[in-house]
């Protein structure tokens, strides 16, 4: 049985504690509205991955300080504002087991809290002269935009290579978990080489946690996430690009034609899942995302750090790629 996040929580509770309450001091308004929304907001948080990260990064190199509360608070306002641009654009009226903000209070309202999340994050970190953070937390999310839409139009015409593929979740995934990595260790640390390699190994987590959730459409998960949810949508994951790549062309193309068809969904996805393990899709996946994961414990290997915040990071990891949840 592996690392709780209770565990892997535990050696920093204090601080994640007194990040939860300047988080929430971020989040103040005097509109009664948005005010409901916030704490609703807060009181539905997740696992609070992306924070987690942001303060053993930082401890790898020095004492957490305002500088890392700030870059992780920066991280979740930013992060949240797009969670809920997300549901409207996705239409979901669930997240993470609770209503969305669109299903609740509707679109329009959705679209201004997120708004309202964006400028709260801009705001703490044009206040504090944190441009530096700001610089590449809004990198990240330029990219995360950028890989939404390269990812809608090649769903579009259900046709991707592998290098394309990596390249859209590299912006839509990978680039929010890099720079939590990257403003934690330039919270504590000036050294450029470090805060490159912590950017580096954050990269590589985001990229093997994206390939998790493509598994995840296999129903092997407690996550809340549908089985075949992506072959629904016509999303292309590593699995499926796989087995497109190594299937004859004819097989190909039926299976593209299927994915589009208005055939049931229970009948689509079981042939569609015998077709991804006919041609070891799944199997393929996986050894990609154990090797992103043996690639950023290298990264941290590497780094002439703390040895206890170092297995720390490393149970982080473990946690994120082995979840079923």
């Amino acid at each position: 049985m592996g690392t709780s996040i209770e565990q892997i929580k535990k050696p920093i509770e204090a601080e994640l504690s007194f990040f939860e309450k300047e988080f929430r001091k971020s989040m103040k308004t005097q509109v009664p509205l948005l005010d409901t929304i916030m704490t609703y907001i807060v009181k539905r948080k997740g696992k609070q991955i992306r924070p987690i990260f942001v303060l053993y990064s930082a401890s790898l190199f020095g004492d957490i300080n305002e500088r890392t509360y700030r870059g992780a608070s920066l991280v979740e306002l930013l992060h949240t504002a797009t969670l809920v641009h997300d549901d409207v654009v996705d239409e979901s009226n669930m997240r993470r087991g609770f209503f969305s903000i669109n299903a609740l209070w509707k679109n329009k309202i959705a679209v201004l809290v997120g708004d309202f999340l964006l400028s709260k994050g801009l705001l703490l970190s044009v206040k504090n002269k944190d441009y530096d953070l700001l610089e590449i937390l809004s990198t990240a999310v330029e990219q995360m935009s950028e890989g939404e839409l390269l990812q809608l139009e090649r769903a579009r015409f259900m046709n991707t290579t592998e290098e394309v593929y990596f390249d859209i979740i590299r912006k839509k995934t990978a680039s929010l978990i890099a720079s939590c990595c990257e403003i934690g260790a330039k919270s504590t640390t000036d050294n450029p080489e470090e805060v490159e390699k912590m950017r580096l190994f954050g990269e590589k987590i985001g990229l093997a946690f994206q390939i998790r959730d493509d598994l995840f459409d296999f129903g092997e998960n407690k996550s809340g996430k549908p089985a075949g949810l992506d072959i629904k949508e016509k999303k292309l994951t590593l699995p499926i690009i796989h087995a497109f790549q190594n299937a004859p062309r004819a097989e190909v193309k039926s299976i593209r034609k299927l994915i589009k068809s208005k055939t049931p969904d229970h009948k689509k996805m079981n042939e569609v899942v015998h077709f991804i393990r006919k041609y070891k899709g799944i199997e393929y996946a996986t050894k990609k995302m154990n090797q992103l994961r043996d690639e950023a414990f290298e990264i941290l290997d590497q780094l002439k750090s703390d040895s206890i915040h170092n297995r720390h990071l490393h149970e982080l990891v473990n946690f994120v790629i082995d979840r079923t949840v």
